[in-house]
């Protein structure tokens, strides 16, 4: 899984935030704001990886526990799935 191509992730005002460019300007109004677990995960998105990788990433990078890291990351990639910002 992988973020769709036409969004970058910016830091602005020390707030992260997720904007359309191109023709996704276009499909898609608005901004997504992340915290920085947020930011963590979408750059990692930005290639394709399996939900085991991310998972192992996630857990080195914050020392959190595998069931707190899988539910934040189901969490996280339900709310990019809802938005359509995922494939």
């Amino acid at each position: 899984m992988k973020v769709k191509k036409g969004f970058m992730l910016r830091e602005v005002a020390q707030n992260f935030v997720v904007v359309p460019v191109g023709k996704a300007a276009i499909d898609f109004n608005g901004i997504i704001t992340l915290n920085d677990t947020g930011a963590f995960l979408w750059s990692q998105l930005l290639d394709d990886i399996e939900f085991a990788e991310l998972k192992a990433r996630l857990k080195k990078e914050y020392q959190v526990d595998d069931k707190t890291a899988s539910i934040d990351i189901k969490n996280f990639l339900a709310e990019l799935d809802q938005a359509k910002l995922i494939e």
